[in-house]
């Protein structure tokens, strides 16, 4: 039977949705390969020389000017003991001191660091030598597992040096009178650093017998 003319032209739902889409899409990829001579040619990552000054030592080195100034510390210089955490600037596992100021190592890139005095766990002090804080820590068993007590330790002791240079706190009663060392003062200083074990009474037991106070 010859089929009639509109018999002819019957298309369904299904095949006029394919239609539309194959012809919707050729323009998009008729300008592909015109966007793809567009783009630029990716161009390798830059590596520069640096000079760290890390407790007490020089350290010449050349790294990915991406290189975290903790990946420089752990993976090339291999001071292990400061520890990557979240790796975000929220838990203070990492925290060490640059310039006699404590800050997150993982926040920072190496590169911004030329010259810089860094000081690390291990620069504080060592078996048989151990500086007053890490003694305090082991005295009064500021830690559990371990894992944030070097940042702790050197928040800590970068934390003393700002109260005694008279850096107000937000806890501090007069901004414009020098801190006094306090409990309420530590918790709020060190509030940057975590301990999932929960040994924070301990801790501000340490911390104060180094600054001479109650806790």
């Amino acid at each position: 039977m010859t089929p009639t003319t509109t018999d002819a032209f019957t298309i369904s739902r299904r095949e006029l949705l394919r239609a539309g889409t194959a012809t919707a899409s050729m323009p998009a990829m008729a300008g592909m390969p015109a966007l793809a001579a567009a783009a630029p040619a990716a161009t390798a990552p830059t590596a520069s020389p640096l000079t760290l000054q890390v407790n007490g030592r020089s350290h010449q080195l050349v790294l990915d000017n991406r290189t975290t100034l903790l990946d420089a510390l752990r993976e090339h210089l291999h001071l292990t003991g400061t520890k990557k955490g979240c790796d975000h600037g929220q838990c203070g596992a990492c925290t060490v001191i640059v310039d006699g100021r404590r800050i997150n190592a993982c926040l920072t890139l190496a590169v911004m660091h030329e010259g810089a005095q860094v000081s690390t766990i291990e620069g504080l002090g060592a078996p048989g030598r151990l500086h007053p804080m890490q003694a305090a820590f082991v005295k009064h068993d500021g830690y559990q597992c371990g894992y944030c007590t070097p940042g702790q330790i050197c928040s800590a002791v970068g934390m003393l040096d700002e109260i005694a240079q008279g850096v107000p706190s937000h806890v501090s009663d007069d901004l414009t009178a020098s801190p006094q060392p306090s409990a309420a003062e530590f918790q709020e200083r060190m509030s940057g650093n975590l301990c999932r074990c929960g040994a924070y009474s301990n801790i501000v037991e340490a911390i104060s017998e180094v600054a001479g106070v109650k806790a």
